[in-house]
């Protein structure tokens, strides 16, 4: 998922997404704070290492306890200073971590960034909970719809699809298995004509990713692959070749996604 952003008290504050959870950018939130302030502050607080230390032995099997009681140890003393960076190196924590790039600075777990939000003001974690609950709704009402549409969508022309592959590209003496590798052959033809590579080289390219490509696709490739498949089964009554549809396909992919970006129709629905 890309990055999002809200807005609290002025301030915008990305969200990003590791571990398959929200993390909240704390260095977008120290806008809002008044008079110098650094993350480091807040850190070497022993009340804030015995938080992280409590949420880390909750949510982190890996946590280092060792370090952890080293850290605690010392933290309030002012001559003790801990940054983010040697908070996770020393303890191998989670629950918050430092990006570089475009979105840089120090993430933090959505439970850890509105702890951190009271060190900005009572006021700012109200708003920062209010603000990140409402993108959740948006995202939740998305997802809903999505998961509605999506299906619907890719039952669309599939039966001519696989009918025409029966009827044309399969003999009737081949086994279940030869069957099935067909039709992983001609998915294949689709997704190198809508998305530039095969199903395997997407797995290869993405081993961290759950499903395959047609699951992150968006709502306008899914309209797309929709309708290749209808002109796919088309053009095998017609007999053509592989690398001939291949050709086909693939300018109709271009020629369609470029038509469809453009559109507001999908917009409208609320997904994009």
């Amino acid at each position: 998922m890309k990055n999002r952003v809200i807005t609290v008290q002025g301030a915008e504050v990305t969200i990003a997404t590791r571990h398959a959870q929200d993390y909240i950018s704390l260095t977008d939130m120290l806008k809002a704070k008044d008079g110098d302030f650094f993350i480091a502050d807040w850190l070497r607080n022993r009340n804030t290492v015995e938080f992280l230390g409590i949420w880390e032995s909750i949510y982190n099997p890996n946590f280092n306890y060792g370090e952890f009681a080293t850290i605690k140890s010392k933290a309030g003393l002012n001559s003790y200073k801990l940054s983010a960076k040697e908070w996770v190196k020393q303890t191998n924590a989670i629950g918050i971590y430092a990006a570089t790039g475009r979105y840089g600075g120090t993430y933090a777990h959505k439970d850890i960034a509105f702890e951190f939000g009271m060190w900005i003001s009572a006021e700012f974690k109200l708003y920062l909970i209010k603000e990140f609950q409402r993108l959740k709704d948006e995202e939740s009402q998305t997802s809903k719809l999505e998961w509605n549409f999506q299906p619907t969508l890719s039952k669309v022309n599939y039966k001519i699809h696989t009918d025409a592959i029966k009827e044309r590209l399969i003999p009737t003496q081949l086994t279940a298995e030869q069957k099935s590798s067909t039709y992983a052959s001609e998915a294949d033809l689709l997704n190198v004509a809508l998305f530039g590579i095969t199903a395997k080289q997407w797995r290869d390219a993405n081993p961290e990713q759950p499903g395959n490509m047609r699951d992150t696709a968006t709502l306008e490739q899914l309209v797309v692959l929709s309708n290749l498949e209808s002109i796919n089964a088309m053009l095998i009554h017609q007999g053509q070749s592989a690398p001939q549809r291949l050709l086909v396909l693939n300018t109709m992919a271009i020629t369609q996604m470029r038509s469809l970006l453009g559109l507001q129709t999908i917009k409208q629905l609320g997904v994009r």
